[in-house]
């Protein structure tokens, strides 16, 4: 069961560090619903978006298949060196206030479904995709963290941290639509918790080097 409680650790780390901006861009989606541009659209399209990443980042562990653990562990520096650009970055960041200004403009504004949908007729709108397209370009710091994860784990390993990161998806999408009633928790959550983030990735670099031996490669040879 140790295993399994470190995986965990792992996987929610990854997730958390990795998703947390994704409440501030769905927290402002979620408050532009109307008539055509429904919650089902945010949710699906955020769930596709995040599933390409999860695809792409699957080419990491089959690097890991072809070459030796010990190597591929050195993608760990990846999710360090972002962490340490995310710390000197931290004041130059204003997205975050753009984005709540965003929110606060549209947060007063609410549609109503004036018809079901079928989840085959959200995943074909556009409008869904345009929520994809955030997602996917909102997730460079996902693919770096990911790709060096997914490359340094087992199958077992894999089984468990990416429900763990779909978890902490749903999470966040029930946050940001209770947000749209609250918007301005989102700013002050960003503010605060991204002065947290970089530690987060720090710390799993140093894990994925760590766990792979990687740092023996520096070592001395005797």
């Amino acid at each position: 069961m140790d295993w399994l409680i470190a995986t965990i650790k792992i996987g929610l780390a990854a997730a958390v560090a990795t998703t947390f901006d994704d409440n501030i861009y769905l927290t402002a989606f979620f408050s532009e619903v109307n008539r055509t541009f429904r919650p089902q659209h945010v949710v699906v399209g955020e769930l596709l978006g995040f599933t390409a990443l999860v695809a792409v980042s699957f080419l990491g562990f089959l690097l890991g298949l072809a070459i030796p653990e010990t190597w591929i562990g050195l993608l760990g520096i990846l999710p360090i060196l972002i962490g340490l650009n995310n710390l000197f970055n931290l004041n130059k960041d204003d997205s975050a206030e753009d984005k709540s200004a965003n929110l606060k403009r549209n947060s007063k504004f609410r549609g109503f479904d004036s018809r079901k949908r079928s989840l085959w007729d959200v995943i074909r709108d556009p409008q869904t995709y345009r929520v994809s397209a955030v997602t996917i370009s909102n997730g460079g710091n996902n693919l770096g963290i990911y790709i060096p994860l997914f490359a340094t784990s087992s199958i077992q390993n894999l089984s468990v941290i990416i429900p763990v990161c779909y978890f902490i998806v749903f999470c966040w999408l029930f946050m940001s639509y209770s947000l749209t009633h609250l918007p301005g928790i989102a700013l002050v959550l960003s503010r605060y918790a991204r002065k947290i983030f970089p530690f987060v990735l720090m710390w799993l670099g140093y894990r994925i080097l760590m766990d792979s031996e990687s740092y023996r490669l520096f070592l001395p040879k005797t």
